[in-house]
């Protein structure tokens, strides 16, 4: 992600800010600009954006929520902001604490949209396609000790987030049962919308399908089947050569999102890096593992641009985690032909720029 600047008086700032904490302007993000402004409150109730030279917006209607700071423009006729008007359902805000556990997920995902519209990705909703558009449900447990617990996943463009993974602890037990070595909701996030893609951007087109089928393998196997004998037989012998994660062992659609999700990972991390002005030049290294993050990984034209600055990034803040005692910050190999699928999730994102540039 980028960093991010108060216009009123230089604070830096993060992404999830409503207030400038030194000057105390209001802030809001405005994601056709890419660029959280400072604002300045105008007579019609509004807002004047500071980094729109004077244009007036509103909050999304999920700010007086607490789980959003996206604008809209004051003149349109939408309510919520790009991000939440994918929203189908929300928890019951009746309930104590459910507010706080939807307000870490509407983090996660606002994170989420950040990605996909740098990445120009199309983003229907359900009002522009009933049927097939991108949207969201988090949802709770119910109480009744019968009833059977909520599962995220994906379904013809519904992703669904069970509310209990908003739970840091709920979630690092499940962590720790699973033996994965990262869960997050962001990770979560990336990974379901990753399915929502493949439906779009590959099952409907003859030539990414077969492409994909090549690399990744026939996603006509029986789904319930392979889940089955994953959770079974788990991964198979020698798994880390051609997979970022077990869980990526389980099926071609588990793969695909899997690799999906990690490419978010490291385009965003490197942007982040790269606005930060961190460089790696490990001094025992000999030269070898030195990065300079000068270029805009989400515009990167070749995979292995990505891939040379971030695995220098990668180890630095691994071993920086470590030296407080961490879980490494990245603990995925990536191997020559995980770094061959993540170029596929390279080359189908950048097809969309191209043909969002062409017209």
């Amino acid at each position: 992600m980028k960093l991010f600047s108060c216009q009123g008086c230089g604070q830096l700032l993060y992404f999830e800010n409503i207030r400038c904490e030194n000057c105390g302007r209001a802030l809001g993000y405005i994601s056709d600009l890419t660029e959280i402004s400072a604002l300045e409150p105008n007579v019609n109730g509004g807002w004047t954006a500071l980094a729109a030279q004077g244009v007036a917006y509103k909050f999304c209607r999920n700010y007086e929520a607490y789980t959003c700071n996206w604008m809209v423009p004051a003149a349109g006729t939408e309510d919520f902001c790009a991000a939440c008007r994918h929203n189908k359902t929300i928890p019951d805000l009746s309930v104590p604490g459910n507010a706080i556990l939807w307000g870490k997920i509407e983090v996660a995902k606002h994170r989420l949209f950040y990605s996909l519209l740098r990445l120009g990705l199309p983003l229907e909703n359900r009002n522009d396609n009933p049927e097939h558009g991108l949207a969201f449900e988090f949802l709770a447990d119910m109480p009744e000790t019968h009833a059977q617990g909520v599962m995220t996943g994906h379904d013809n463009g519904l992703i669904t987030l069970a509310l209990k993974e908003a739970d840091d602890v709920m979630r690092e037990k499940v962590r720790g049962e699973m033996g994965e070595p990262y869960r997050t909701l962001l990770g979560h996030m990336r990974h379901e919308s990753g399915h929502y893609f493949w439906d779009r951007l590959v099952a409907t087109q003859p030539g990414w399908l077969d492409a994909f089928r090549a690399l990744f393998g026939d996603d006509r196997l029986d789904y319930d089947q392979a889940l089955q004998r994953h959770y079974n037989e788990g991964a198979p012998a020698g798994w880390q050569d051609g997979y970022v994660s077990v869980y990526a062992t389980t099926h071609p659609w588990e793969d695909f999102a899997e690799t999906w999700a990690h490419y978010l990972h490291i385009v965003d991390t490197l942007e982040t890096a790269g606005a930060f002005g961190l460089k790696v030049k490990p001094r025992r290294a000999q030269g070898a593992l030195g990065a300079k993050i000068d270029f805009d990984p989400y515009k990167a034209v070749r995979m292995d641009q990505l891939i040379d600055a971030w695995l220098p990034i990668e180890f630095a803040t691994n071993s920086l985690n470590r030296s407080m005692g961490l879980l490494d910050l990245y603990p995925f190999m990536l191997t020559p032909q995980v770094i061959e699928k993540l170029a596929f999730v390279h080359a189908l994102t950048h097809e969309r720029q191209a043909l969002r540039k062409a017209s």
